[in-house]
């Protein structure tokens, strides 16, 4: 393995290509992106935890979310899990409500809600998802992180095993400890869809008895373990989509951490270095500088391994370690915090950030129309679902005593309610027609999926031109009452011969 290097870089530089003939191209002098050396190979990022006001606020975040994700499957509303995926039943309960696949309106009304609050936010607060919420930061920096700096000694611990100078068994120890973790938010991310019941009683049994999904908790257990040991960054610079497409969604007035270049350049090392300059020699150094005094802080605290200097990057999950780690140098030297901040690019430029603008209007009155039209559905949706199908077979029957026609009707009834309800089938626009059918009213369980077959008799002068419409109606006599249209068939009438 080649030893990460961690020391701050400037921006790339390339040496010219060599002319026809001149022998092989001299290499890269500097490296071309923040994860990759000189010679392409995987530079690894090592970076400096940097102590402040916003990694304590982030730190509050990230651990108010890790027990929500824990709490989630555990947490009863109506009896019902807080939130459960149930892919074979294909039940979806989210707070108390579950929704079916016939629930469609609903699903797509949820996912543009979702997609539009992602565009709003984005514009208003730039990358706050990615540096205080995203699952990958949460994990990585305020849970897998630190146990790598307790093992292995730090930042100053990790570069000595990097390079061999230190006793591996320190990360040996580690990624058994990591393992551990991975198996238990794997467990955790199973019970989602299984239930915490069920996942109980599987952890209790034979693996050989539930074959699928201990091969799932396995595999996510090894994705796990294998995002957060070794590919760690690269998911938020290779695989995720979301810094790629920022620059749409991202204008002059969006929120940013960004470095203030009209106060910190030119950039230069006070006289003595940072370290041991006193605050009056470090104004009298820096008094034809800029603030910056280049030391490098925030690169060797960034996660992504980038320069904050070299203004707004994709790789950026503005997670604000380098503004914590430029504060803490700041009050060393006695300049002002906040040379790289959270602000705007229209800020940086001199002007004034606008709040008031397009998106931040069109975005929130779009979203605010369809959770209005989301909580309308939800708070008007009864608790139960209809079908009404045709019976299997011929389409009607003649019964040759009473010459009535007789057609076959099959009723699924889903009860949505947390208790148990009795429903009574009839058909009220023709009052004519007689019901047979082995259960009238029909017991449903809660959540529970029931079928039943009735017959209806009809006289054949009923139905004209041999169809009639009608309206079943489904009914439990208190709550829910569902009517759905539904024709009945008989045989044509035979025209008169002339």
């Amino acid at each position: 393995m080649v030893p990460p290097t961690t020391a701050p870089e400037r921006a790339p530089t390339v040496a010219p290509a060599a002319p026809a003939g001149a022998g092989p191209a001299p290499r890269a002098q500097l490296r071309v992106l923040a994860t990759l050396n000189e010679d392409g190979s995987r530079r690894y990022i090592r970076p400096k935890p940097s102590a402040g006001t916003w990694l304590t606020r982030r730190r509050v975040v990230a651990y108010v979310l890790m027990l929500v994700f824990i709490g989630l499957p555990h947490l009863r509303i109506a009896g019902k899990p807080g939130i459960r995926l149930d892919l074979v039943a294909r039940e979806f309960t989210f707070f108390g409500t579950t929704f079916y696949p016939t629930d469609t309106i609903l699903f797509w009304l949820l996912f543009l809600g979702a997609f539009i609050a992602v565009f709003y936010f984005t514009a208003l607060y730039g990358r706050i998802w990615c540096g205080w919420a995203c699952p990958q930061t949460v994990f990585l920096e305020h849970l897998y992180r630190p146990v790598e700096y307790l093992f292995e000694g730090g930042r100053g611990g990790t570069l000595a095993i990097d390079r061999g100078q230190a006793p591996r068994w320190r990360r040996v120890a580690k990624w058994g400890v990591y393992l551990a973790i991975s198996a238990g938010l794997a467990h955790t991310f199973l019970a989602y869809y299984v239930g915490t019941e069920t996942l109980a009683q599987w952890m209790q049994q034979d693996p050989r008895q539930h074959w699928t999904p201990f091969v799932i908790m396995a595999f996510v257990t090894g994705a796990l373990f294998f995002n957060f040991t070794w590919f760690r960054e690269q998911t938020c610079l290779v695989v995720c989509p979301y810094g790629r497409i920022q620059s749409v969604m991202l204008d002059r007035d969006s929120l940013i951490v960004g470095y203030d270049a009209a106060r910190g350049e030119p950039r230069g090392k006070p006289r003595g270095g940072a370290a041991r300059a006193t605050v009056a020699s470090a104004v009298a150094a820096t008094a034809a500088r800029g603030d910056c005094i280049d030391c490098g802080a925030c690169v060797q605290t960034c996660p992504t391994g980038i320069d904050i200097r070299d203004g707004l990057q994709m790789e950026c999950i503005h997670c604000t370690q380098c503004a914590d780690a430029c504060d803490a140098i700041m009050a060393k030297v006695g300049s002002e915090p906040g040379l790289v901040r959270y602000t705007s690019r229209r800020e940086l430029d001199g002007g004034r950030t606008r709040y008031l603008r397009p998106r931040t209007i069109i975005y929130p009155t779009a979203l605010a129309a369809v959770l209005t039209a989301f909580t309308y559905l939800v708070t008007t949706k009864v608790d139960a679902e209809v079908t009404v199908l045709r019976g299997a077979g011929e389409p009607f029957t003649l019964d040759a005593a009473t010459g009535r026609v007789i057609n076959q009707i099959r009723v699924k009834i889903r009860n949505s309610a947390g208790d148990a309800k009795r429903f009574t089938i009839s058909l009220p626009t023709l009052p004519e027609a007689q019901l047979i059918a082995p259960m009238n009213p029909l017991t449903v369980g809660p959540g529970a999926l029931q079928e039943t077959s009735v017959f209806v008799l009809v006289p054949a002068a009923a139905l004209s031109s041999g169809a009639r419409q009608v309206l079943v109606r489904v009914t439990d006599g208190v709550e829910v009452t569902v009517e759905k249209p539904y024709q009945l068939v008989g045989p044509a009438p035979v025209p008169a011969t002339p």
